[in-house]
């Protein structure tokens, strides 16, 4: 009756293995540029087996990049950099064979805008919506 239990419990464990076993990766990017002088969070997702999309991190993955270096999913972009975009690449530990790579551009906008006041804000005239939007309050 041991073994028979055993064997059971082998038999689930391996499949919820099998379930949780990466198919395909994709980026996930936040933002559509990456900021030169700050770190920027690479995520990367993975689709299981079944179906199920699963956030994955250094762990799982190996980063790398034509320009600067990795922490974890951060990519440190130095601010002397020169060319317009960034090229990184994943590759997943348990199957170097499922790799994925992109193209990344540098913001090229700095970051001397002044931010509104509080005041600004709160002048700010309160625009109208559109007809035939009908807003619940």
């Amino acid at each position: 009756m041991r073994k028979i239990i055993f064997l059971l419990f082998i038999t689930i464990a391996a499949s919820g293995l099998q379930a949780q076993q990466i198919q395909s990766i994709t980026f996930n990017l936040y933002t559509d540029s990456l900021k030169k002088g700050f770190y920027n969070y690479i995520s990367v997702d993975g689709q299981a087996a079944d179906g199920s999309w699963l956030p994955l991190d250094s762990t799982h993955l190996i980063f790398t990049s034509n320009t600067g270096h990795f922490k974890g999913n951060d990519l440190f972009i130095d601010s002397a950099y020169k060319a317009d975009s960034v090229r990184v690449k994943v590759m997943l530990r348990s199957n170097p064979l499922l790799w994925k790579e992109t193209e990344i551009y540098i913001r090229k906008r700095g970051f001397d805008e002044p931010l509104k006041t509080e005041e600004e804000l709160l002048n700010q005239p309160i625009r109208k919506p559109k007809k035939g939007r009908k807003f619940l309050s």
